[in-house]
């Protein structure tokens, strides 16, 4: 019997407190300092390296130890950062005046060669940000505080995708030899894998992945302070309780995911509260429809995945409003589309299949599988809320029509370099951030893949629609809104039509924390550091 399956809910507790007290232990005893912040999530920065990794808790720390040319305010406007204004010189190129008088953590100066440096090393191979900063076109420096930027195209989301893309040192890199960006997915170790060296509000101190990061104070930072931390101590607590214990015994200070199981106690808490909001991200299914034959499956010599028939049986079997009701206990926003925001989306798209198990089995056998079939699907553990849960739960849906699920599920660390390499069949994937416009989830996400630009990069099921694909490059290009609108639009319809992917909801983000800590609450679910004050 499982440990903790055999425990009563009295065992569970001490046991969670135990590992709490374990917990700070091997903190060590923090200072007092009402100035340092410790929180904790289930998972850990993948690296320090701010290209190699797309994935938000990686892109949250790059955020507080390097810059963008423009950045987001508290409701996720775009307002300038490194860069004090622009100006479109015309549909195809821009000019940005640089901000002066920033140094580098080690106090170089920052100029226009960084920034021309930093959008040609985003725009390597290795970079999982390539299809943001390639359309932003290449950066040519007029002098040490101008930068213009020629395109091949237009590029109607050009500061969307700035605010994507962290400036780096250019000597820094020379000098620690990382000119281009680590390969995550091979696991490459570079010295940028664990040290950074940024213009933000926070230095890294330390990273030791799986054990803490730790940030301290940028005193010469150029940007606004409105909180009043020193430092910053993180710590990946991959189990819920004993993340939980560890805020209510004061070991922590801040939780980014508190379980929704624990939401009222840390609500009604003399010492706890919760702030929340939803999140700009959705979680969805995706299906390996490019091999003639899936990795792990019984189905020999064909691909059910290939038949829109299956996949729709797979969505129809799909009881969201359980899994709203018990297993996120409402924290979630049942939807129709692939879209990180509803601002991106139309009514139409938004409406979900019916779930209809009877609909589903008829698909199945009309496809030839009314005996059903075997399949692993690939999941997360730390990554998005319940992530885990919501699999097991599916699985068990799914096996109601016939389609017999093993459910993998490992930590994000493993995770994503494994569906990199298209070492999956079945998978689930969340999809977010700041950006609420529609072809930051297009391009990337829905396209099929292509080398050269990046577009598709995260498509891991490989699926081509020449027909989606043109709707999606027509709209990455065309300046007049209302016909970018029609084509976003139609691009939405073509792809829940095929149901290329199977949607579940958008996350409602609770974060707990202690009394005195006080937040802004963003909808991309970053923590801003600078943000944070603690009374």
């Amino acid at each position: 019997m499982n440990r903790i399956a055999g425990m009563t809910r009295y065992a569970v507790a001490r046991y969670a407190a135990a590992a709490a007290v374990a917990l700070w232990c091997a903190l060590g005893s923090a200072a007092s300092d009402a100035k340092t912040l410790r929180w904790a999530s289930a998972g850990d920065p993948q690296t320090a390296d701010p290209y190699s990794q797309n994935e938000g808790l990686t892109n949250l720390f790059s955020q507080e130890v390097h810059d963008t040319l423009v950045t987001r305010d508290h409701d996720l406007h775009i307002v300038p950062a490194l860069a004090t204004d622009w100006t479109r010189l015309s549909d195809t190129s821009w000019r940005f005046n640089l901000r002066r008088g920033v140094n580098f953590h080690d106090g170089s100066p920052f100029t226009a060669e960084d920034v021309v440096f930093s959008y040609e090393r985003a725009q390597h191979t290795n970079s999982q940000i390539r299809q943001y900063s390639i359309p932003v076109g290449k950066a040519r420096k007029v002098d040490d505080y101008t930068v213009i930027f020629d395109q091949d195209k237009p590029n109607p989301v050009m500061l969307e995708h700035m605010t994507t893309i962290f400036i780096m040192s250019k000597s820094w890199c020379e000098a620690h030899k990382v000119e281009r960006p680590l390969s995550f997915k091979e696991k490459e170790e570079t010295f940028a894998s664990r040290n950074a060296n940024g213009t933000g509000p926070f230095m890294l101190v330390a990273r030791e992945p799986e054990v803490k990061t730790v940030l301290r104070k940028n005193p010469n930072w150029w940007g606004k302070v409105e909180g009043n931390l020193d430092e910053i101590i993180y710590t990946p607590i991959r189990s819920d309780a004993t993340r939980v214990a560890a805020l209510l015994s004061g070991q922590v200070d801040f939780i980014l995911d508190p379980p929704p199981q624990d939401l009222e106690r840390l609500r009604s808490g003399s010492d706890t509260k919760v702030v929340e909001g939803m999140e700009n991200r959705v979680v969805f299914f995706g299906f390996d429809q490019q091999r003639d034959e899936l990795l792990y499956s019984n189905i020999k010599g064909k691909n059910p995945f290939k038949d829109v028939r299956v996949r729709r049986a797979v969505y129809q079997a799909i009881d969201i409003d359980a899994l709203h009701d018990k297993i996120m206990r409402g924290a979630s926003r049942p939807t129709g589309a692939v879209m990180p925001s509803p601002l991106a989306t139309t009514p139409q798209a938004e409406k979900r299949l019916p779930f209809d198990l009877k609909a589903a089995q008829q698909l199945l056998a009309e496809a030839g599988y009314g005996d059903g079939f075997e399949v692993t699907l690939d999941c997360p553990n730390n990554r998005y809320i319940n992530d885990e849960k919501i699999c097991v739960a599916v699985a068990a849906m799914l096996a109601k029509v016939g389609i017999r699920v093993s459910v993998t599920a490992q930590p994000r660390a493993t995770y994503f370099p494994k569906l990199e390499k298209f070492d999956t069949s079945f998978y689930m994937l969340g999809w977010g951030g700041a950006i609420t416009d529609a072809q930051t989830t297009l391009s990337p996400v829905l396209r099929s893949l292509d080398t050269k630009t990046g577009n598709g990069s995260f498509n891991y099921g490989r699926y081509s629609d020449p027909k989606l694909d043109q709707l999606i490059d027509a709209a990455a290009v065309e300046m007049t809104a209302a016909r970018r609108k029609e084509l976003i639009e139609s691009a939405l319809a073509q792809h829940s039509a095929q149901v290329l992917n199977v949607p579940l909801h958008r996350q409602v983000i609770p974060w707990a924390m202690r009394a005195n800590i006080n937040v802004i609450h963003r909808a991309d679910n970053w923590l801003m550091g600078e943000w944070v004050r603690i009374e």
